[in-house]
């Protein structure tokens, strides 16, 4: 285990040195947000090919793959990615937090940059893929609890899915009026809201982050179909995936509710996560 973990982590430190380097130099914090999505599908891939390609490794590996280039390509069709490395559309919420007190200090900033974008969230990362080292030293076969892990890991790529896209239409079509000289609160229904409230996110306020932790929640499964107790120690990686996810969407509903008037409204009657069945009008 330890020659392995100690690869993860040289990869890991690697890429935080390059986050912090990069997004210094040009003043686009957004390096992390472009690697999320990639590093999950090469640290398991890492991990299968040293522990012998074996099936229930080969699963899991390909299940990052799943998930890595699904979310890559929402990415990129944001604009976040160039054939300037570099550069790229950066992550709303890094620009608006720049702009806010104590944050406007240099220093102050490229701290946070340092300990918080790059060194934590990259081995926050790592540590939501560590059910693979579990099932990288087990010997037990496949089992119906492997089974379960794969069906809800891709329930739960499928939900974010779902979500991103109905999103990506919702504001496709806002900017499409809105760039034609509309007002916003002329807008027809839904856009005029400047949020979106339909299908899934008429449901729950991120569906999408719903989805995002529920597929690693899933992964976790696998460490115990590999052997592992219900609780062992590479929980920690979704437990502090939730914590994350709790923080992100707080800081972006505090944005939402500073630019539309309507988003004070629409947290009373929506939950953060879990849907519940009741029309949002």
């Amino acid at each position: 285990m330890t020659e392995i973990l100690t690869t993860l982590a040289i990869v890991a430190a690697c890429s935080a040195a390059y986050c912090f380097i990069v997004g210094e130099l040009t003043m686009n914090n957004s390096q992390m947000d472009k690697l999320w999505s990639i590093l999950p599908a090469v640290y398991v891939w890492i991990v299968a090919i040293k522990g012998g390609m074996t099936l229930r490794l080969v699963i899991m590996a390909v299940l990052a793959t799943v998930w890595g280039a699904r979310l890559t390509w929402n990415f990129a069709r944001k604009g976040a990615y160039s054939w300037k490395f570099w550069s790229g559309e950066e992550d709303y919420r890094w620009k608006w937090l720049r702009k806010q007190n104590g944050f406007k200090n240099r220093f102050v900033w490229g701290a946070f940059d340092l300990l918080f974008i790059s060194i934590y969230q990259n081995f926050l990362v790592l540590l939501t893929v560590l059910p693979a080292v579990i099932a990288y030293e087990s010997t037990a076969p496949l089992c119906w609890t492997d089974i379960l892990a794969a069906v809800l890991m891709v329930g739960f790529i499928c939900l974010e899915t779902i979500a991103d896209e109905q999103q990506w239409a919702f504001q496709t079509k806002k900017w499409e009026l809105i760039n034609a000289g509309a007002k916003l609160e002329d807008l027809p229904k839904p856009y005029d809201k400047g949020f979106n409230t339909t299908g899934l996110w008429g449901l729950s306020r991120h569906p999408n982050y719903l989805g995002e932790q529920g597929t690693w929640l899933s992964f976790y499964i696998f460490s115990i179909a590999a052997g592992a107790s219900v609780i062992n120690w590479t929980i920690a990686g979704s437990l502090l995936l939730i914590l994350l996810f709790l923080g992100s969407s707080t800081l972006a509903e505090k944005i939402s509710s500073s630019k539309y008037p309507a988003y004070a409204e629409y947290k009373k009657t929506r939950p953060r996560y879990f849907p519940i069945p009741v029309k949002y009008s």
